[in-house]
């Protein structure tokens, strides 16, 4: 009885109030992302840069719960929507991931699922005053060597099997941005090299219905959003890197191949 009163009020609140109730619960959320960060995580990203011992490790830990404290508000707010999150997505450890990319909400989503990690970063977001130092102690690395970051590169690459053997995942994008229509865009070729150098297992996560939470182009989240979003993790790929002439070219079509099909059953389930 209560599940169905609980359905009923969403119900009445999207249809009549959606508006209203879109714009309060983003600016909730936009404050957790500001005042909250302030007030209650930045002392301990200052403690960690003065007396840890790895402040990469402490930081990427504080990112992950800082994320990880922004979904779970999200599910209170949100409570239409629902989540599915399975354990063999939370269990990997020590691999590149690779994922497609459909919603700016992608990645914070993967730093709240995976305490130790790194990712690829965007190179202007490192010309942003403190947001630089931010990512740059958390580890992560930037997406060209534009300016100088090609000795942070070219360190993080020389760092990458130490932070491997630790257990930490490094998870990338390879369509670079996000898909508009949800179709699979060209892959880059980073992910693969830095797969290959480390000789590391690829795990492909296929990420579902992030756009109709908040969708690309709008302000607003979609607070009426009565679906599921979804992580799955699609396969693990162990390529034989000691083969001579391992193609790169090959993995990323092995990729694609997978997402691809992937959407594709998303698409034709969604036409039923």
């Amino acid at each position: 009885m209560s599940g169905c009163m609980k359905e009923s009020e969403t119900s009445f609140r999207c249809r009549y109030l959606k508006s209203g109730f879109d714009l309060v619960i983003t600016l909730i959320l936009w404050a957790y992302f500001t005042v909250g960060f302030v007030l209650f995580f930045s002392p301990f990203y200052l403690a960690a840069f003065l007396f840890s011992g790895n402040r990469e490790q402490s930081f990427q830990r504080l990112n992950h719960r800082f994320y990880k404290g922004f979904f779970k508000l999200l599910r209170i707010l949100v409570p239409a929507t629902r989540w599915h999150i399975p354990d063999n997505v939370l269990s990997i450890r020590s691999s590149v991931i690779v994922c497609n990319h459909i919603s700016y909400l992608d990645s914070i989503l993967m730093i709240s699922l995976f305490e130790q990690h790194r990712t690829i970063v965007k190179s202007r977001f490192f010309n942003i005053p403190i947001f630089r130092q931010v990512i740059e102690l958390s580890g992560y690395i930037p997406s060209t060597s534009e300016g100088n970051l090609s000795d942070l590169i070219i360190r993080r690459i020389e760092e990458m099997d130490c932070f491997f053997e630790s257990g930490g995942n490094l998870f990338i994008f390879p369509e670079g941005t996000r898909s508009r229509s949800g179709a699979i865009g060209h892959l880059n070729k980073g992910a693969f090299k830095i797969a290959r150098l480390s000789q590391r297992p690829i795990k492909v996560l296929f990420v579902h219905n992030t756009d109709k939470l908040f969708q690309p182009g709008r302000f607003l989240f979609n607070t009426c959003f009565e679906g599921t979003i979804s992580v799955e993790a699609l396969t693990g790929i162990e390529p034989d890197y000691q083969r001579e002439r391992l193609s790169i070219s090959d993995l990323m079509l092995q990729v694609r191949s997978l997402l691809e099909m992937e959407q594709s059953k998303r698409l034709s389930r969604e036409d039923l």
